[in-house]
């Protein structure tokens, strides 16, 4: 298998999906059968579940939080903070996951694209999102300091838009003119959730090399000029070659 070569001449954007916090414990939407308590999962994540019962959709991120505040990052994470401490600004990892594990890692040049399951946001102002890590068990939904209206976490729900701001960071790392060439590594993902599953589109007509790293083959495997079959955890530690 020929390495990932990453030189003083490359950039390298990275996706991560859910596969690669599988392999440190985190349970899957898919693993969960849609079901949470037997409440469909769109009834916990979404603006209309929100809104019909704030007090279960709390319930179900307090369970997620208390799940999480204690998985490890896997050697996968760990290549990915190496990777980047090799190539500073020329590394950008952009994530669907929520749990934080990237930055629990090292990792800092990080775009959470589906949100954070440690921040928490105002559902009724304009209020920043906040680092968070309370757990409300019996669903105690919490009011916000400055307006007084409901919190919720800052995870981009089912029907909702990903942030302006981190989609345009994204882009504008592709198409940076910077004299290096483009790379782009996506790693556990299934390549059916949009927009992600299109930046290896965008990578290519930038004329960016394409490298895809899954335990089985994505729904957009084709449109990756590499793909190389097996764990995040496994491959990513000896894939690359930092020069």
């Amino acid at each position: 298998m020929e390495p990932l070569v990453l030189d003083s001449k490359t950039r390298l954007l990275v996706l991560t999906g859910a596969g690669v916090s599988a392999e440190s414990g985190v349970p899957t939407f898919r693993g969960m059968d849609g079901l949470w308590e037997n409440h469909p999962v769109e009834a916990v994540a979404s603006p209309q579940g929100f809104e019909a019962n704030p007090s279960l959709v709390w319930r179900f991120y307090s369970q997620r939080r208390a799940g999480a505040a204690d998985v490890k990052p896997n050697p996968g994470h760990d290549a990915l903070v190496r990777w980047e401490e090799h190539l500073g600004d020329r590394f950008l990892l952009a994530t669907q996951n929520v749990d934080g594990l990237h930055t629990k890692a090292g990792s800092r040049r990080v775009v959470d694209m589906h949100g954070n399951l440690f921040r928490t946001k105002c559902a009724d102002c304009p209020r920043e999102p906040f680092a968070d890590t309370t757990v409300h068990p019996s669903g105690t939904v919490p009011r916000c300091d400055g307006c007084g209206g409901r919190l919720r976490p800052d995870i981009v729900w089912f029907g909702e838009m990903l942030d302006p701001g981190d989609l345009a960071r994204i882009g504008e790392f592709i198409t940076r003119k910077d004299g290096t060439r483009l790379v782009f590594l996506a790693a556990g993902t299934s390549g059916a959730v949009w927009p992600a599953a299109g930046i290896v589109d965008e990578v290519r007509s930038a004329r960016g090399d394409t490298w895809l790293v899954n335990y089985e083959s994505a729904a957009n495997t084709e449109r990756f000029h590499h793909f190389v079959q097996g764990l995040s955890g496994q491959v990513l530690p000896t894939l690359a070659k930092l020069v």
